[in-house]
């Protein structure tokens, strides 16, 4: 079966790249019992080199034409192959879990779909045991951002209350085939213990969205429909200040004050 070409509806961009290839491997350590799911195998350039260290590995592919390249690429070799939509994908699925309590989760991901996979993810980190992602530099610096910074917004925010992440080092262009328009980064997100479970999941997140899309607005003007000035008082908060001077954990206090 010939090669396919990468999809730009799909946001396709296949790592070519050996040595950044064994970079991932050291950091993900991949054991034989491992659970682990692949999210966007591509041509399997990253599902071969899985193979080698794991018992078994599950790969979830949209691309239709892709999954009938893998199946017969990696015939008889131990990987099942969904052919799914990942933003739609129960990530607590008998299909994904198996027997396993837990699954480690591993892909270059989609640059069009990165940030709501991510809130997809946030839902399940009960059973995750941890996620080593390639994502846009852009979007990395973003999850790593602290509050004052010039990257510093609601993913940065959402994503340090659910994950610790760690940037691992950054991939250029050219290591890609298609070579994309900008440098990618290699993270590793670890979930939280003790985990931080918001009493109102839905507040928070709209909270923090209307925070940020007003973000040149102080914190009493960007949140004048949410909270009020007194109830800044009632947790400390400065309401004088922009959204980028909180801290996650303010955003949270900021979610459960009760009316």
């Amino acid at each position: 079966m010939s090669r396919i070409s990468p999809r730009k509806r799909f946001g396709q961009h296949f790592l070519a790249d050996q040595i950044v290839l064994e970079s991932i491997i050291r950091a993900f350590s991949p054991k034989r019992d491992d659970r682990v799911l692949e999210i966007g195998p591509g041509t399997g350039t990253l599902t071969e080199v899985l193979l080698d260290h794991l018992d078994h590995l599950v790969a979830i592919e949209v691309d239709r034409d892709m999954v009938k390249y893998l199946c017969h690429r990696f015939s008889g070799s131990p990987l099942s192959i969904l052919q799914q939509d990942i933003l739609s994908t129960n990530i607590r699925s008998h299909d994904v879990l198996g027997e396993s309590s837990s699954v480690r989760i591993i892909g270059n991901l989609p640059y069009n779909i990165s940030t709501p996979l991510l809130f997809h993810i946030f839902d399940s980190l009960d059973i995750v045991q941890d996620m080593l992602f390639m994502v846009q530099k852009e979007v990395a610096l973003r999850l790593v951002a602290q509050a004052g910074d010039r990257s510093y917004g609601r993913l940065s925010v959402m994503a340090s209350l659910h994950v610790d992440t760690e940037l691992l080092l950054d991939v250029q262009p050219e290591s890609f085939s298609p070579p994309p328009k900008v440098t990618s980064s290699i993270i590793h997100m670890q979930p939280k213990h003790p985990a931080i479970k918001p009493k109102n999941r839905e507040r928070l997140e709209m909270l923090v969205k209307t925070a940020f899309s007003n973000r040149r607005k102080t914190l009493r003007n960007a949140l004048s429909n949410m909270v009020a000035p007194e109830q800044f008082k009632q947790v400390g908060i400065d309401y004088s200040l922009r959204p980028e001077n909180l801290e996650p954990l303010d955003y949270l206090r900021l979610s459960e004050i009760r009316d």
